[in-house]
């Protein structure tokens, strides 16, 4: 059901916002002047003519292409915080749950960022309640800390499979503006149908421009994920094993 939700309000937005980037778009080619000048000086004369041939639709790629590399730069930054050296950080509580200092055990594992030194945290804890209570704590934080680290994946995704489908739209708009011409022309003119196809499809190359690199970080997140995954199940091994 919330799924569902958030579709009808992408869809409702996206009825909002397309007409108003077609609207950008005609202002833009209208102008010419500032803002077109400012782009071609920035980007390049050719990159600014390929993005303004491309039409309307190129304006809601860029926004989703924004949206993405936002996310992926705070994931990044997320991951790599969460990341720590797990040999280090057990050959400094394992000494003290051996020796039964959970009180300085607690203290170093709260001080000490990440989800592993979390999860940890959460179990010590418990040590006084026996090794039941420990894993019981230790397995309720593991699913509170994979929900944080989930988080992101979704809208990674949205940007990997909205940005080609707003390219073949405009493909599609392209390519129903291309027939219109050949219409108007009443006869089928080669440089009429070459061009108005190339205009077409350049939106579909903007789509797969901006999915291609957002797909490759989305499955580098995931492995680093995955590795944190591994760090914390030995490091829950370890300190079960040290309190045994």
């Amino acid at each position: 059901m919330r799924k569902f939700s958030y579709i009808m309000l992408l869809a409702v937005l996206l009825s909002l916002v397309i007409p108003s980037m077609a609207f950008a778009q005609e202002a833009v080619e209208a102008n010419g002047g500032g803002m077109q000048n400012f782009a071609e000086l920035v980007f390049g004369s050719g990159m600014v003519k390929w993005f303004i041939d491309g039409g309307w639709a190129m304006w809601p790629i860029i926004i989703v292409a924004l949206y993405g590399l936002a996310y992926i730069i705070w994931k990044f930054i997320a991951l790599i915080y969460a990341r720590i050296n797990l040999n280090n950080f057990l050959d400094k509580v394992l000494p003290l749950v051996k020796n039964k200092k959970y009180k300085e055990a607690v203290e170093l594992a709260k001080n000490t960022r990440g989800p592993v030194a979390a999860i940890i945290y959460a179990g010590l804890l418990k040590a006084e309640g026996g090794i039941p209570s420990v894993e019981k704590a230790i397995e309720n934080a593991a699913m509170i800390e994979m929900s944080y680290m989930e988080k992101g994946f979704i809208e990674l995704s949205t940007t990997i499979t909205l940005a080609p489908m707003l390219g073949f739209l405009g493909t599609v708009s392209g390519m129903i503006s291309a027939f219109d011409a050949i219409a108007a022309a009443r006869a089928v003119d080669a440089t009429i149908v070459a061009s108005g196809i190339k205009i077409a499809l350049i939106t579909t190359q903007f789509g797969l421009i901006v999915a291609i690199p957002v797909q490759f970080f989305n499955n580098i997140f995931t492995t680093m994920v995955d590795g944190l995954v591994i760090d914390m199940q030995k490091a829950t091994e370890k300190v079960i094993e040290a309190m045994l």
